[in-house]
């Protein structure tokens, strides 16, 4: 393994590297239907690669016949991959015509015996679309990289790549392929403010499953040592919603490649909510932006709606109510929502913003800086509702407007150091530790009176101020003789230019009037 890791988390180098390969085997294919076609052979891969070593394993030990009993590898929380599906049979009929039939019947085969995948698994490499020859390069290529071994699995080879492709196919893609991925430093900063150690945590519009990545990580990488004071040991039940289909697939193989189990479910989350009785401990979301065409007339008299009928034009509210509905008697939101919702005052989502406040539900803003998202240059904040909230009367607002550094031409991503301060800051206020305190520019703990002075918008500059300009030590008197003083010189400097201009221009024969 070789690469740099960065400070949101992606790796360049042995990652770049593969989707470098990839991406020249693309061809003129939409990047939209070559992503499935992608991580559908790298997720074939990898259950390959982690079904021979255990074979190998009970090969030796109890012979052929035990090597080929499901039971061995079931037991073991490995796929049982079929004859036909095995690797080596891609690979020795990689360079035929027919190579896309024995891909889909691998497929199919998995799916067949193991109900976990059910209609997850992409099954149309037959396709006349695909090129055949590509499709073999293509498997020669990821036949070459171990993802499924032990050692493999240890260093998450395929969750770095997987997640690394995901990223490539939404700056791809642009706007529409960017609505299922969050940008990882995104995801760890929602995750680090709310720290899902245990209990249920729910997300009901959750795009290719990088809240729950994330918060399984998040818990491991805090289960050892005492910082945490070995809150981090306990377990966490994972409940997700996706109206895509390809997404949802994208979403169960993302979560299968890691082995975390949990309970995610395709469909309409306003009008056919798969999980209605869940109340979670924790809810981690980025929602679609603004969505227009989301069929609130029909919901009109919906029960979630307890504080406001959310505008027909725009769902924002209606997924922020949605959360709420199914927020546990002491249980945290964190979400992604524009920021219009912050300040906007039409179709009565001022009222329903005054109605979240004055109820006690909000507890702290963060306003972003922009672009950090692949879907949307629409400027976003985060959202943290809590009930049976530790600070009463007040909420925290932090401006990270100014943070961030970019990772290329039109994307930003904040920092490690910057996440552990957000954080931090959001830790030490919600605790009332003395390690808090307002710092103008950034952070402002503001009681409820101020927001009610400002018609209870939720923007964090109008609370924060203005950071304090360091004092460069010149006197104000001597400071403004000296601008002065540059003023009129740049003044003398410009009438200047415009008499050579003026006389340029007579000499051309245009003298005006």
């Amino acid at each position: 393994m070789s690469g740099k890791q960065t400070d949101s988390g992606a790796t360049t180098g042995y990652e770049a590297e593969l989707w470098a390969m990839a991406d020249t085997l693309r061809g003129s294919m939409d990047a939209g239907e070559y992503k499935h076609v992608v991580l559908g052979l790298i997720f074939l891969k990898y259950i390959s690669d982690a079904f021979e070593e255990r074979r190998a394993v009970v090969l030796a030990k109890w012979g052929e016949e035990a090597a080929e009993d499901r039971d061995e590898y079931i037991a073991e929380n490995i796929f049982w991959v079929p004859p036909e599906a095995r690797w080596e049979r891609l690979k020795s009929e990689a360079r035929q015509p027919t190579i896309g039939q024995t891909v889909d019947r691998a497929m199919a085969a998995i799916e067949r015996d193991n109900p976990a995948l059910k209609e997850v698994l992409p099954k149309d490499y037959a396709r006349p679309a695909l090129d055949k020859q590509r499709l073999g390069q293509l498997i020669d290529m990821v036949g070459n990289v171990r993802v499924g071994d032990a050692e493999a699995r240890s260093k998450d080879v395929l969750g770095r790549v997987y997640e690394y492709f995901l990223s490539q196919f939404a700056s791809a893609e642009g706007k529409r392929g960017g609505e299922f991925y969050t940008p990882r430093c995104v995801v760890r900063l929602l995750v680090e403010m709310l720290e899902p150690y245990r209990g249920r945590v729910y997300d009901p519009c959750c795009g290719s499953s990088g809240m729950f990545v994330q918060s399984v990580e998040f818990i491991r990488a805090h289960a050892t040592g005492n910082a945490n004071g070995g809150r981090a040991r306990g377990d966490i039940s994972i409940y997700g919603q996706e109206s895509n289909y390809t997404t949802w697939r994208l979403a169960k193989m993302n979560l299968a490649i890691r082995g975390i189990g949990g309970q995610i479910a395709h469909g309409d989350t306003f009008h056919n909510d798969r999980h209605p009785d869940l109340k979670a401990d924790f809810i981690l979301a980025n929602p679609p932006f603004n969505v227009s065409d989301w069929g609130g007339e029909r919901l009109a008299e919906d029960k979630r709606w307890r504080y406001g009928v959310p505008p027909k034009g725009n769902a924002n509210f209606a997924w922020v109510q949605h959360m709420v509905h199914h927020l546990a008697p002491r249980g945290v939101a964190g979400f992604v929502l524009a920021n219009g919702s912050m300040s906007s005052q039409q179709s009565g989502e001022g009222e329903i913003r005054k109605s979240l406040i004055e109820a006690e539900l909000v507890d702290c803003m963060v306003a972003l800086p922009g672009q950090l998202f692949y879907s949307t240059q629409i400027p976003a904040c985060l959202w943290f509702l809590a009930r049976g909230r530790r600070r009463r009367g007040e909420v925290l607002f932090i401006d990270a407007r100014k943070l961030g550094r970019m990772v290329d031409r039109t994307h930003r991503e904040l920092t490690r150091e910057e996440i552990a301060r957000i954080a931090g800051t959001y830790h030490a206020w919600r605790t009332h530790d003395d390690g808090y305190s307002d710092v103008p520019g950034y952070c402002k703990s503001a009681p409820l009176g101020e927001l009610r002075k400002h018609g209870h918008v939720l923007t964090p500059g109008r609370y924060v101020g203005v950071e304090p300009q360091k004092d460069d030590g010149e006197p104000f008197q001597d400071k403004m003789k000296r601008l002065v003083l540059e003023l009129r010189e740049q003044q003398a400097e410009g009438a200047r230019l415009d008499a050579a201009i003026t006389e340029s221009l007579h000499g051309l024969g245009f003298k005006g009037r």
